[in-house]
């Protein structure tokens, strides 16, 4: 495939916009190694370290380099429910329990139960095709 409209991506990124409502924090205790979660009930029960409700994903825009992005605003005061170490993300529509994206944090984080977490924001972003 050669082209794909702005549209064409945006829409697929909106869905994150309109109907990501939380963000997990998951272990790395899949049986592939760096795998990420692949189903709602592993990354919200079985791997889940911590969640954060109330995130802000924006709309989507021009990526850094091509394609198209959505933000994930940062994020503060997300609660611990595990100790264990951190490598996931894992961005959920909890309505109809779905992962809509998942990937690996920039750095693992070594988390406490009854704890918060802290994230920066970042970028899902689809390349244009090549």
């Amino acid at each position: 495939m050669a082209y794909l409209n702005d549209r064409v991506l945006d829409n697929g990124l909106t869905v994150l916009d309109t109907e990501a409502d939380r963000l997990y924090l998951c272990n790395n205790s899949l049986s592939v190694a760096n795998a990420t979660p692949p189903t709602y009930t592993e990354a919200t029960s079985t791997y889940a370290c911590g969640n954060k409700t109330g995130i802000s994903i924006g709309a989507p825009a021009d990526g850094a380099s091509n394609g198209r992005r959505v933000t994930v605003g940062a994020i503060t005061g997300g609660n611990i429910s595990a100790t264990d170490t951190a490598y996931k993300w894992a961005l959920v529509d909890s309505s109809n329990s779905r992962v809509l994206a998942a990937g690996t944090l920039s750095a693992s984080q070594a988390v406490t139960s009854g704890n918060t977490f802290s994230l920066a924001a970042f970028d899902i972003t689809l390349p244009d095709p090549a």
